[in-house]
């Protein structure tokens, strides 16, 4: 696959749970989502631009959340209008965003953004539900495959 998310060259961010088998690397991951991210993963307010061939699109904070159960590290945050944050992930001094995708054309900084913590994210129950879902479909996939 050819892959254009932020930092899918960093291969080398090893997984610290076997709990998805067949996911040790964001890239594997990204491959296992592409066929799981949908228009109920995505969030309420960006239903209308997600589609399969921007499915990246709404998908950032339950996607940022999964892949630190997967491979720990934190969650950071670029504020955007409005007051909402996009979510990436930093592992030791990897930082990797498996949904920049969904800001074509756009140059976003991974640079001084505030933590995002899950408590408060998960606050709402409709993104709570998003991320179980994910993650439960996730764990499907995985087991059908291996």
């Amino acid at each position: 696959m050819n892959y254009t998310f932020y930092g899918w060259n960093h291969k080398a961010v090893p997984a610290i749970t076997d709990e998805y088998k067949g996911i040790y690397t964001p890239c594997q991951l990204y491959d296992a989502l592409c066929d799981i991210w949908c228009e109920y993963t995505c969030a309420p307010r960006l239903r209308e631009k997600w589609s399969r061939e921007n499915r990246t699109a709404g998908q950032c904070s339950v996607t940022a959340f999964l892949a630190q159960d997967i491979f720990g590290g934190k969650v950071y945050g670029i504020p955007l209008p409005g007051g909402n944050y996009h979510c990436y992930n930093i592992v030791g001094d990897w930082v990797f965003d498996l949904t920049s995708e969904q800001f074509p054309g756009e140059v976003l900084s991974y640079e001084n953004n505030p933590e995002q913590f899950r408590e408060n994210h998960f606050a709402k129950e409709e993104k709570r539900q998003r991320y179980e879902y994910l993650k439960k479909q996730l764990k499907k996939r995985q087991e059908k495959v291996f």
